[in-house]
């Protein structure tokens, strides 16, 4: 029984705490100043309730600090999303406005009242992997921000542009070739000189970017890398953002978390599915560049099972949305054996080869999808059953009532064969 719920409403000057009772009653509230001695306050100050925990609003972005400083103190901290907080405002004002103390107390309140907050943990090499893909991720916007700006000016310079992807040895060739007429045309070809440089060095930021995303995803010994499609800059991604699969309880939990689960959006007699816009975007992003490369490669086992879902009357969406669930509880099961790994190497008795507890909780390891990380001529043996290496190519998966895409918006179809929904 928590005694006292104290809620955080971090913002990058100011911290606001609000403690509340069982019964949600305020009984008191303290705003700090952001400052190397915020955490001592704001613990000096709950000393008054030994038994406490603490509520801090998105302990993922701008609190992360604040919660692991509290962490660090020995005290219990849960990350509030901002959304819950945002609905108790909701439903108690009716409406989301708020102040610091009207935005710390509803956080409080919804740590009380929700079911499956989650514990903030320690930073440890999942926080590594996430830092260099969000790295790698930015230096690709700001890559593309920059190409469409370059492209921009060449129109401006040569008829038609480029119409291909361009490099910067490219746009230096091109340049090279143009002779400008007036001042306006050499302003052109000095700014477009200008943006080549820029991605020059971008290029070069991201080629050290991957070179370090890479040796830090080879320290963790995963297998997600032994997926057909799924390369460092993927397995980072899943990586740093799940942290610890065994906050989902299966592979249906962990679909409806990464969007790869059809919802359904039926009314009366229609019974209409349609992919979730919800979820990490992130996860569904990384299991939807798995489903784009395999189905580029027709000796891929995801290429197969793309073939065959059109076949089935499937719509090219529908059958990359199948293939896309296909991919996360692949995903699942590569988590779920890379976290058994880890607990048999950290327990003095355990058996890295027994799997016994893996029959029960997920995919057996011999029946994941798609093979090797490097898209390739299919040379590989399929795995044994019992070890932990993906299989090459194994058998599709069974179909579930759970995992199969629906038909899309708007759309009512007999539901009939193994690619619908019982």
């Amino acid at each position: 029984m928590v005694a006292v719920m104290i809620g955080a409403g971090p913002h990058k000057a100011w911290h606001t705490a609000v403690a509340i009772g069982v019964a949600e009653e305020p009984l008191c509230e303290l705003r700090v100043r952001a400052s190397a001695a915020r955490a001592q306050r704001l613990l000096a100050w709950a000393a008054a309730w030994p038994e406490r925990t603490w509520a801090v609003e998105g302990a993922g972005g701008v609190g992360h600090l604040l919660a692991q400083q509290l962490l660090a103190a020995g005290e219990r901290v849960l990350d509030v999303a901002p959304e819950l907080g945002a609905r108790v405002r909701l439903l108690a004002a009716g409406d989301t406005n708020k102040n610091d103390p009207d935005d710390a107390r509803p956080v409080a309140i919804a740590a009380l009242r929700s079911a499956g907050i989650a514990e903030v943990r320690p930073d440890d090499h999942a926080a590594v992997l996430k830092a260099w893909s969000k790295r790698h991720r930015d230096l690709g916007r700001t890559r593309t921000q920059l190409v469409c700006r370059l492209h921009a000016v060449l129109c401006e310079l040569i008829p038609g542009g480029v119409p291909k992807a361009i490099t910067a040895a490219h746009t230096a060739h091109l340049l090279n070739s143009i002779t400008p007429s007036g001042a306006v045309g050499a302003a052109r070809c000095e700014l477009a000189g200008a943006f080549s440089d820029d991605l020059r060095r971008i290029d070069a930021q991201m080629r050290d970017t991957h070179k370090k995303l890479t040796a830090a995803v080879r320290a963790t010994g995963t297998s997600l890398t032994g997926l057909f499609g799924a390369g460092p800059v993927i397995a980072a991604a899943v990586i740093g953002d799940v942290r610890n699969i065994s906050r989902f309880p299966g592979r249906d939990h962990f679909a409806a978390c990464n969007a790869t689960a059809p919802i359904e959006v039926s009314s009366g007699q229609r019974k209409i599915y349609r992919l979730s816009s919800r979820g990490n975007r992130r996860l569904n992003h990384a299991a939807h560049m798995a489903a784009v490369t395999q189905i580029r490669h027709r000796h891929s086992a995801g290429r197969a099972h793309y073939d065959r879902k059109l076949a089935e009357g499937n719509t090219p969406k529908e059958a990359l949305w199948s293939l896309k669930r296909q991919i996360s509880d692949a995903i699942f099961a590569c988590l779920q054996a890379d976290a058994r790994r880890a607990a048999a190497a950290r327990s003095p008795g355990g058996q890295p080869g027994h799997h016994s507890e893996s029959r029960a909780a997920g995919l057996h390891p011999a029946r994941r999808l798609f093979g090797q990380a490097t898209p390739g001529p299919a040379t590989h043996p399929t795995t044994p059953a019992g070890t932990d290496a993906p299989a090459a190519f194994p058998a599709p998966l069974p179909a579930r009532a759970s995992e199969q895409p629906g038909p899309g918006p708007g759309k009512a179809r007999p539901r009939s064969g193994a690619s619908r929904r019982p």
